[in-house]
């Protein structure tokens, strides 16, 4: 017997004469997809109070997690979501920002990019974070249709305590969506269920 699975979520034939076939990935380290990006604050980058338009940021950051994101998969990217921005301080003029993205957790051909933003000082050279932020991307062929990408393979504390974070923030989304019942996000379940203490 000969067997091809193409796609997961094709019926499978019941006669026994269909061909089989898996294709295992190999995974991948999140430094593996570690992407750096410099950007200087420019006159045209700023609002009326002289700090960087929020906007312009969140152009950097797609454009940046894209490169993080095509550099996991090697294959086409297309930003599929921005979970989470977090704008700690403003971003004043004359700054010098470094922005630095790695993929946190692959799913089936989904991808979870962290972005940390970091201002430099120009005058000291003090180098401190000041933003950060998580987008979704999804691997595509010519047409547009999801292709799978490898899993994630974390490393350090860091990356270990974003992998495993990555699930409830992805089971979240799902029931925002209503694409996942509450009682199936067992991940998410656990932050909030106490284990029972004996009398």
């Amino acid at each position: 017997m000969q067997c091809r699975f193409t796609n997961v979520n094709s019926p499978i034939p019941q006669n026994n004469s269909f061909d089989f076939h898996i294709v295992v990935m190999k995974p991948r380290k999140p430094s593996d997809s570690l992407a750096i990006s410099t950007q200087h604050v420019l006159p045209n980058d700023t609002n009326n109070l002289n700090n960087l338009f929020g906007g312009r940021l969140l152009e950097w950051m797609d454009v940046i997690a894209a490169v993080s994101a095509h550099r996991h998969c090697r294959r086409v990217v297309v930003t599929a979501t921005v979970n989470h921005v977090a704008f700690h301080q403003p971003i004043p003029y004359g700054s010098i920002v470094t922005l630095e993205a790695k993929v946190s957790r692959a799913f089936t051909s989904s991808m979870e990019v962290f972005i940390d933003v970091f201002v430099e000082n120009p005058v000291t050279g003090e180098k401190v974070k000041s933003n950060e932020a998580i987008y979704t991307f999804v691997a595509v062929d010519q047409n547009g249709a999801p292709l799978p990408v490898p899993p994630v393979e974390p490393e350090t504390e860091e990356e270990k305590k974003r992998y495993d974070s990555a699930l409830r923030r992805r089971q979240l989304a799902l029931i925002l969506a209503g694409k996942m019942k509450a009682e199936d996000a067992t991940e998410l379940k656990a932050l909030f269920t106490q284990p029972a203490t004996g009398a």
